[in-house]
């Protein structure tokens, strides 16, 4: 991996290929970086490298290679393994290399990461992300980040090329998650919410359609109704964040807020919602599909190709 322009910019890595991640790899490449990518899945990695970029066999080989190392991959769990898993990246990021970290987790486990990074002399920025697939295939995330001056200073183009707003929340890792896990309140909030209106007009016998459109010119819309809804209307339930998500995130939400014994009553009963539909066999559809939860209504067949 060379920088072709002889700058002094970062080189950068990126682990984690799905939604998020491929179209943030492809915004930095059309920034003009060479990217250093790693997936599970070879032929994802391959298809990305066919365009400009080069492929790792592991975390490990990539870290090795770079300045910044970004990680969009699901939960903290699959963090854990990029970082400390066979061939991680942990042990072979070079002292003063930022990690940054784009998963939503538990903002506890955030912070300790920071240190645990530290440690080895390798810089961390808690940065969760939001946006969905396509703003991040054209660079206009927005990112809660948090983390120590000395790791923006390397990373900052870097973020900059992957989104239109970065928030600087703090000195220290933490509060970048502990934001995201508001964004994820409201945004599973927000789904449950529309997925229940929908069905009770559609249980009322209002056409799908009109619904739709009156709904998105009222003061009762939502960006996530909006969103959500034409999933629904096109009878579509293709992954872009999934049922499964949601279940992980809002637990997450009530994770947090447990220690604190602070109640989040929409919280617990979007998180039910989005339980059942996964017990219902829904977890790996989009998350629109909690509608599917509400008995006796009929949904919009797929449209044609």
């Amino acid at each position: 991996m060379n920088d072709q322009d002889g700058s002094a910019r970062p080189r950068v890595g990126v682990v984690g290929l799905g939604a998020m991640g491929l179209g943030m790899a492809r915004s930095l490449r059309a920034a003009g970086y060479d990217v250093g990518v790693h997936d599970l899945r070879p032929d994802v990695a391959a298809g990305f490298a066919r365009d400009g970029g080069t492929v790792f066999p592991s975390p490990g080989d990539l870290a090795a290679e770079v300045d910044v190392l970004v990680s969009v991959v699901v939960n903290a769990e699959q963090v854990e393994s990029v970082l400390f898993g066979a061939d991680g990246a942990a042990g072979r990021l070079r002292p003063g290399a930022v990690f940054v970290m784009c998963s939503t987790v538990d903002p506890g486990w955030s912070e300790a990461l920071e240190g645990r990074l530290a440690e080895r002399g390798v810089r961390y920025l808690d940065a969760p992300i939001s946006g969905g697939a396509a703003r991040a295939a054209t660079g206009e995330l927005t990112m809660m980040t948090s983390g120590a001056a000395e790791a923006y200073a390397v990373a900052d183009p870097v973020l900059e090329a992957m989104s239109s707003t970065v928030y600087r929340l703090g000195d220290r890792a933490g509060l970048g998650s502990k934001v995201k896990v508001v964004n994820q309140l409201l945004a599973g909030v927000h789904i449950a919410a529309a997925a229940e209106a929908m069905a009770l007009g559609l249980k009322a016998g209002v056409p799908a359609e009109a619904l739709y459109e009156v709904i998105t010119h009222s003061a009762g819309n939502s960006w996530m109704f909006e969103n959500r809804m034409a999933h629904v209307l096109a009878g579509d339930y293709t992954p872009l964040s999934a049922v499964d998500i949601f279940v992980k995130d809002l637990g997450i939400v009530l994770d947090s807020a447990r220690p604190e014994r602070f109640p989040l009553p929409l919280a617990a009963t979007a998180h039910q919602m989005f339980l059942q539909a996964s017990a219902s066999g829904l977890g790996g559809e989009d998350d629109s599909a909690v509608i599917k939860i509400f008995p006796g209504i009929d949904l919009p067949e797929p449209t044609e190709a």
